[in-house]
């Protein structure tokens, strides 16, 4: 309801709903503990080593304990304490192999076992992992989770020169344009917080030169977005010979999706900035943030990351990827098989900054849908994100007339299930488009073990 009525206000009121919503949202990200927590992990990140593990020791014996006795799943399996040692890289080494992995369908068929029985749910935030695989699973956050990630986001950049007060455009996957909207502005503001919210949904090549010019008139000191449609909007200024002058933008920063080779030198000669990229999930059980190598380093004082080495030369092991949040005190996840694989180097990166880093975080890697009015719209996770009734999907696509969607089904799964679902898809991508609903027993897998949301030959990602 509130959405319907969003999209028949005014574009004025449309910018003050935003407004608002942009204070409710910096109220609850950046408290009094996120300020604390970005000045001592500034300090911390500068460190050495040995400080960081001994961040990670004394935090990782604090959620096992809290897991042992106030997480019901792991009271039933009877964990064993954290072990103890005066090297801390020896006693997380021993704590973490005394623990089973956690699977991601464990957690789905068990998720209100995995809620601490000792936090008032009015204390929490609720949410919803992107649905990536066509899954969401419910999560819960403490307030103080959510500050912790905000932290090691602005310890990113800062690093890069970008301050809290700085005006910004963001480029995400909310509705804040709507779809029938034929001319521009396909932006919003939020005043309160010096942010431009530009459509992913309005990106036909007719409608980009609005938003070139929207880009050139800003104030903006940085830009934030998925990585495929900063690509998409960055290659329309470069097509057009307008790219913006170098030392506008202090950075950009890609978002949500895979950031491709071909996204980097698009958008980084685009914007003439810097990419300032970032490794995160829903879950807030991992954080790994870009150096000037273009190497992901893990964020310490947030997580451990293990690798499952199924490879190895003299200087990388690569594999799946365990997490372990440190704060997250609502959803302890501990050694959980986040569904991605990295690269990590044995030594030290050349950059300079201490602790484990990663060449890379194989995630997502989508296609793009085509719409038939030109609209190449991508990140379209979030159609399933409310879709409890679905256990995976995934959308096909051979021509920009008409799309596929493949269906697991839930036993709870039905007509009205269907309709929802096909209610969110045009929701995003129109009333013209053909949509046949699928039922499947199983979605096929890359060879890599994963499969992608999205497979369209109509609107797959060239550079």
């Amino acid at each position: 309801m509130k959405d319907s009525l969003y999209a028949h206000l005014p574009i004025g009121l449309q910018n003050l709903a935003c407004t608002f919503v942009g204070w409710q949202l910096a109220r609850a990200r950046f408290t009094p503990y996120f300020h604390r927590c970005l000045e001592e992990w500034e300090a911390s990140g500068a460190g050495s080593v040995e400080g960081l593990h001994r961040i990670q020791q004394r935090r990782l014996e604090r959620i096992v304990d809290r897991a042992r006795r106030y997480v019901p799943y792991y009271r039933r399996l009877d964990l064993p304490p954290a072990y103890v040692s005066r090297d801390p890289a020896d006693a997380i080494a021993r704590t973490l192999a005394q623990l089973p992995v956690l699977e991601k369908t464990t957690y789905r068929d068990h998720a209100e076992s995995f809620l601490a029985e000792d936090i008032p749910r009015r204390r929490l935030h609720r949410g919803r992992t992107s649905g990536t695989t066509g899954s969401a699973l419910p999560l819960w956050y403490t307030p103080e989770a959510l500050a912790e990630e905000y932290a090691t986001v602005w310890r990113l950049r800062r690093s890069l020169g970008v301050s809290l007060s700085d005006p910004h455009l963001s480029f995400g996957g909310k509705l804040i344009v709507p779809l029938r909207q034929e001319a521009p502005p396909f932006w919003r503001t939020n005043a309160h917080g010096s942010q431009t919210l530009f459509s992913l949904y309005h990106m036909s090549p007719d409608r980009l030169p609005a938003y070139v010019d929207a880009i050139h008139d800003s104030s903006a000191r940085y830009v934030q977005g998925y990585p495929s449609s900063l690509h998409l909007v960055g290659r329309a200024m470069l097509e057009a010979g307008r790219p913006l002058p170098k030392g506008r933008l202090k950075a950009v920063f890609p978002s949500s999706e895979s950031l491709l080779a071909f996204h980097r030198e698009t958008i980084e000669a685009a914007f003439g900035a810097p990419i300032g990229d970032r490794y995160g999930t829903s879950e807030l059980a991992v954080s790994m943030t870009g150096c000037a190598e273009g190497h992901l380093h893990v964020d310490m004082e947030f997580g451990i990351v293990e690798v499952e080495v199924v490879q190895e030369t003299d200087t990388t092991v690569a594999g799946p990827l365990l997490v372990t949040g440190l704060g997250n005190d609502a959803t302890p996840f501990l050694r959980y098989r986040i569904g991605d694989t990295g690269t990590r180097l044995k030594g030290p990166c050349p950059c300079g900054r201490p602790g484990d880093v990663f060449l890379d975080v194989d995630g997502r890697v989508e296609d793009v849908v085509l719409t038939p009015e030109g609209n190449a719209v991508g990140r379209l996770d979030h159609i399933f994100k409310d879709q409890l009734d679905v256990a995976e999907a995934q959308i096909l696509q051979d021509s920009a007339e008409a799309i596929r969607v493949l269906v697991v089904r839930r036993p709870s799964y039905g007509e009205a299930s269907e309709r929802g679902l096909v209610k969110e898809i045009r929701s995003r991508l129109g009333s013209r488009i053909e949509i046949a609903i699928e039922p499947v027993d199983e979605i096929p897998r890359e060879p890599n073990g994963k499969f992608r949301a999205v497979k369209s030959s109509a609107g797959r990602q060239t550079a």
